[in-house]
């Protein structure tokens, strides 16, 4: 994988993406969406701990693959009023409610106490919608309250690209799904980190929405929350490319000009855009291949027109002392209505940091709603002088199975959770070794950080 950039000329011969091409494939009849399941299904779950996927049923997914082509293949509608996400391969989180499957969240507490959806949860239902097939219901960290992809109830979700690697968390499945091929883009969450990690560290991309963006949609309906205050939802995915594509496709966010997600051959204006990248006295403990990976981010950044300039991150240092408080409370709250309050159901460490959650006093939880509100008014301050922020999306590229993990959660967290307090849209931007650096925009500001990251060309490529 070598990192590529482009000026501010055309390149009409750059290739399409993966995406793109199954797409197109899709789009002429050439591929039938149950060929294209069948060969997903052959991928499916190819780690070694066969458990990228939680709920699988094949001969399911093949009639969710012949419904799509029922309803929107040949013969039903013209080539450019075929939905978005025709025929294609997806996973499912399984903090989302799939008609016949339960909903484990990752724990065998909710798999025992659980029924059987009767019903899809808002964001399948986008997703069938939009012509997709989904291929299962993809392992998390339990309750996805956690960023490395440990879980002790359905095994560690390990690479499956690297058997003694994890894959991170929470969108740990998600992640293993598309880097095995058995999906070509995954929906995650993301309340501290659990979309930006996993890609980061399966060396793929990934765009988590601004906060409020799922909510606007109404797409939590069905779907079990971590932490309202921060959690939203995107996709782990291959090529940046793609994103406007995925993200109209979920959201229905229109994303514009250059970048049309119905186009397959774009055009890479001169961006004159200013980027601030976090001081490098934060990255104090960075690995060596993540700070060679942010210096050279920074350089393809400069290279094709942005001005790219350092700011403090001073007060970053704050972000996890007033993040973890508020999630804990929020997560507290959700959990403790069908547990009668004892979190002793959850693996060790979720459970203490529940009952640490739900030993916070309002008055405690009042104040750093506070900070947060503080917090975030700093970071909309700094939108007013820069376009788009970067860092690191973790000081560490690679998460080595059966290791030690207790102070690994901090560390990302430290990097990740600015941007959770913020609410900001964050892209993914892969880079070798399964270092990752986060792009971001103002909130709200989805479309225009989609429309840069993905015709800029500054993610690397694979060969």
């Amino acid at each position: 994988m070598a990192p590529t950039a482009n000026g501010s000329s055309a390149n009409p011969s750059r290739s399409l993406s993966p995406l793109q091409k199954l797409r197109a494939s899709l789009l002429a009849g050439e591929m039938p969406p149950r060929r294209l399941a069948e060969q997903a299904l052959a991928n499916a779950n190819q780690n070694a701990g066969r458990n990228v996927y939680l709920s699988l049923d094949k001969a399911w997914t093949l009639v969710e693959a012949d419904r799509a082509l029922e309803k929107f293949g040949a013969g039903t509608l013209p080539a450019d009023d075929k939905p978005l996400l025709y025929g294609l391969p997806v996973s499912l989180k399984d903090c989302f409610d799939l008609e016949g499957f339960r909903t484990t969240a990752g724990t065998r507490f909710y798999a025992e106490k659980n029924e059987i959806a009767q019903q899809d949860s808002a964001v399948a239902k986008r997703l069938r919608a939009q012509g997709a097939v989904i291929l299962g219901k993809t392992n998390l960290h339990p309750l996805a309250y956690g960023i490395t992809g440990e879980n002790p109830d359905f095994g560690d979700c390990l690479q499956p690209a690297n058997a003694k690697l994890l894959t991170g968390g929470s969108t740990s499945g998600g992640a293993g799904s598309v880097q095995e091929g058995s999906a070509i883009a995954a929906i995650g969450t993301d309340t501290g980190g659990s979309i930006r990690v996993p890609a980061a560290l399966c060396g793929l991309a990934g765009y988590r929405a601004s906060i409020g963006l799922a909510w606007d949609r109404k797409l939590w309906t069905g779907g079990v929350h971590l932490a309202q205050s921060f959690d939203t939802l995107g996709w782990i995915f291959e090529d940046l490319r793609d994103a406007p594509l995925l993200a109209e496709g979920l959201f229905g966010l229109k994303v514009t000009g250059e970048s049309n997600p119905r186009e397959t051959s774009l055009q890479v204006p001169h961006f004159h855009v200013k980027v601030g990248a976090i001081a490098e006295e934060f990255l104090h403990d960075c690995a060596a291949n993540v700070l060679s990976a942010f210096a050279a981010c920074k350089g393809l950044l400069a290279e094709s027109g942005a001005e790219v300039h350092s700011f403090e991150g001073a007060k970053w240092e704050d972000a996890l002392s007033i993040y973890a408080p508020i999630q804990a409370s929020e997560a507290a709250a959700i959990h403790s209505a069908k547990t009668g309050g004892d979190f002793s159901h959850f693996p060790s460490p979720i459970g203490e940091r529940l009952a640490w959650g739900a030993s916070l006093s309002a008055d405690e939880i009042s104040r750093q709603r506070l900070r947060h509100a503080e917090f975030r008014q700093s970071v909309d301050a700094l939108f007013r002088s820069f376009d788009f922020l970067m860092m690191p999306c973790s000081p560490i590229s690679k998460l080595e199975a059966g290791k030690d993990h207790a102070q690994t959660r901090s560390k990302i967290l430290r990097y990740t959770t600015p941007w959770s307090l913020a609410g900001t849209p964050v892209v993914t931007l892969p880079f070798p070794g399964g270092a990752g650096i986060q792009l971001t925009a103002a909130r709200g500001e989805d479309a225009r950080l989609l429309a840069y990251s993905a015709v800029m060309e500054i993610t690397p490529r694979m060969n």
